[in-house]
């Protein structure tokens, strides 16, 4: 399969998914720097009337400019498409830190809450109000450093009464009041989300989790939990005062901050001046401006998996693990899970199409691409995986397993349960080799 470009922008693998957008690795030719590329059909987003939510998710993002939170570079447009340039962080979501270390040590995940507050703090600073903080729109860079992404559900201030009346999110991290259909805060409803999170990090479980809705959100209004024997009393007492069911007597971000455990090892974040941030590139792709558009051409051939070039595999490499490409013994999967094999691309699809229907999933193939669609364990939603193949190197194939849809927990029990069943295709080197193999597909 060929080379896509898109204007400056060299465009590689698929590394995520959601329902309206494709995220790909893209490589800006004339800097060289690696970014992340968000795909947008623009006729799915007028099917949809997402015309207004997406133009504001955008300027959302180029408002908000913070060390703590994911980056976006520009916005581009072609005839069919918009294009989202954004920061590519390659540490994986913090959800996979607290799934590979069952939890965090309290002086992490201090590090991380004071992060994270340090973000959340600056968004309402500019008027801006998330609504779908949780560990997996929370990711960290090659240096361990917080980066909070997906302002998809966020919101800016309104004017009138100041409050936000649409309920959004995701159930277990909500607070009370927006589960009651009235009007919120939208500042009290993230410092709840954030004492969430804060609860996860140090228990490594959820404070409220049911499987039936009713039940989870009396006691989300309840606020009906209990802290760890592990955690310690200052710990504890500042989470009880995030974790208050009446948003008016919730401890804000200014008493967070002035908090003694949180103000342990506490150093605030210098981001610089303040950037002018504008908007005309986001005018220009909603208002379809003709010579805004950028090309797309595909080169080379169309007929086998996509080849990945020796850039995209160093920079893979680049605060990531790669001999989890080759050793199975891991207890743990990340974010991004991939499985190496020397069998031919097409006997790697049809393995997988085999194991799929074994597990009694929905299976859809195109192009070396494989997507796995079922019911999630909770019979709430759906599940569903995407499966590429890529060719790394002669007789060299890499599978890159990635979620679409469901419960991040859940996909790690499935991507382990995948790979036991593909043993007999995914190449087990000798110890050494791995290493060898590795430095052959990275060499021009």
């Amino acid at each position: 399969m060929g080379t896509k470009k898109v204007g400056k922008y060299e465009v590689g693998r698929t590394i995520g998914e959601g329902t309206f957008a494709k995220v790909k690795f893209a490589r800006n030719m004339e800097t060289g720097e690696s970014v992340a590329m968000k795909v947008l059909e623009k006729s799915a987003i007028l099917k949809h009337k997402m015309v207004n939510q997406i133009k504001r998710e955008i300027s959302i993002m180029k408002i908000v400019r913070h060390p703590y939170i994911v980056r976006l570079h520009e916005v581009l447009s072609s005839k069919s498409k918009i294009y989202i340039i954004l920061e590519f962080i390659t540490g994986g979501e913090l959800f996979d830190k607290i799934v590979h270390q069952g939890k965090l040590h309290e002086s992490e995940s201090r590090r991380y809450f004071q992060q994270l507050i340090d973000a959340v703090d600056y968004c309402h600073s500019k008027g801006v109000y998330h609504r779908d903080l949780k560990p997996e729109n929370l990711l960290l860079d090659s240096r361990g450093k917080l980066k909070v992404s997906d302002f998809g559900l966020s919101a800016l201030q309104r004017q009138g009464d100041g409050l936000l009346h649409t309920t959004c999110g995701t159930p277990n991290y909500l607070a009370p009041e927006v589960l009651s259909h009235q009007g919120y805060d939208g500042s009290a409803a993230d410092v709840w989300s954030c004492g969430v999170i804060l609860y996860v990090l140090m228990a490594g479980y959820l404070p409220f989790e049911e499987i039936d809705l009713p039940t989870l959100y009396r006691k989300i209004c309840a606020a009906e939990f209990s802290c760890p024997s592990w955690f310690s009393a200052s710990a504890r007492s500042l989470i009880h005062r995030i974790l208050e069911p009446n948003p008016k007597t919730r401890i804000n971000i200014e008493g967070i901050k002035n908090d003694a455990w949180f103000r342990r090892s506490y150093v605030a974040v210098r981001h610089g001046d303040e950037e002018e941030v504008n908007l005309d590139d986001v005018n220009a792709v909603f208002n379809d401006i003709e010579d805004k558009y950028v090309s797309e051409q595909i080169e080379g051939d169309a007929g086998g998996p996509l080849i990945m070039n020796a850039f995209e595999m160093i920079t893979l490499s680049q605060g990531l693990n790669l001999s989890a490409l080759f050793d199975r013994r891991q207890d743990y999967v990340k974010r991004q899970t991939r499985f190496v094999s020397r069998y031919p691309a097409k006997r790697i699809v049809t393995a997988i199409e085999e194991v799929a229907d074994t597990m009694g999933l929905k299976v859809h193939s195109r192009d070396y691409k494989i997507r796995l669609e079922g019911v999630s364990s909770n019979k709430m939603g759906q599940f569903a995986v995407v499966l590429e193949v890529f060719e790394v190197a002669p007789s060299l194939f890499m599978v890159d397993v990635r979620k679409a849809a469901g419960d991040t927990l859940e996909y790690h029990k499935f991507y382990k349960n995948l790979c036991s069943k593909l043993d007999h295709i995914i190449w087990k080197p000798a110890e050494g080799a791995a290493k060898s193999a590795l430095l052959k597909t990275t060499t021009c």
